[in-house]
């Protein structure tokens, strides 16, 4: 899964699950994607490429 953050918004790739598991990951601290987007460029100002690796599948999905 991988994140771009740039100034339009943000793009979200990978599989289903995983997009809405760093979605609802992300809706515990910030109530809209501006919020996100613009704390993301607070800190860093250039487009991010975030490689969640991390993620946990859920068991029984392909």
């Amino acid at each position: 899964m991988k994140i771009y953050v740039h100034e339009q918004g943000v793009q979200i790739t990978g599989k289903a699950w995983e997009v809405l598991a760093k979605l609802k990951e992300a809706n515990k601290h910030f109530e809209t994607v501006k919020e996100w987007r613009d704390s993301v460029h607070s800190v860093r100002p250039k487009l991010v490429n975030v490689d969640c690796t991390a993620a946990k599948k859920k068991l029984g999905s392909s």
